[in-house]
């Protein structure tokens, strides 16, 4: 969950315990098997045995429980032409706001952690060059008065992960 100035995140765990049976396969099906159609929620109700409202509907409430945080795509950024990193940051409690609403503005920011660590701000970043990452960076720092550490992968790990939410073992 992107971290935001001022807030503390939501904890879906908590919401994760109302979900009914019709929720946890709707969760299953979706992760990794989103129908690419016009319709996908005619689809996914074709699927379930639901009305094609009823799915959306559901998906919507899931998501303002802040169970699903995202719907949409995962593209392979290097593949695309595109550079990214992992930054870290240790942002003294005065400017922590700031440095949150800083970071969050940027386009290319993908993802933005608080962490109970030294380093409490950590964050990815895609630009379209290893220029325009360190131009990035260099901005974010100058604004904000907050050194960040760049960590660029040094070898890329792609890990499946799917959640379960029927209680079946996880597929190989």
């Amino acid at each position: 969950m992107r971290a935001e100035a001022g807030k503390e995140a939501p904890n879906p765990a908590n919401a994760a315990e109302t979900l009914d049976d019709t929720d946890r396969r709707i969760l299953d099906i979706i992760q990794t098997d989103f129908p690419l159609a016009s319709r996908p929620y005619a689809v996914l109700g074709e699927r379930l045995g639901l009305a094609e409202e009823e799915v959306f509907r559901r998906v919507r409430a899931l998501r303002e429980k802040k169970i699903i945080r995202r719907l949409g795509a995962n593209f392979q950024s290097a593949k695309l032409g595109f550079v990214s990193t992992l930054c870290a940051a240790k942002v003294p409690g005065e400017k922590l706001d700031a440095f949150i609403e800083a970071v969050n503005a940027e386009p290319g920011v993908t993802h933005n952690y608080l962490r109970d660590h030294a380093y409490n701000v950590w964050f990815t970043l895609i630009t379209a060059s290893p220029e325009a990452r360190e131009s990035v960076l260099r901005s974010l720092e100058e604004r904000t008065g907050v050194a960040i550490l760049n960590l660029p992968a040094t070898q890329l790990f792609k890990i499946r992960v799917d959640f379960r939410m029927d209680g079946a073992p996880e597929e190989p």
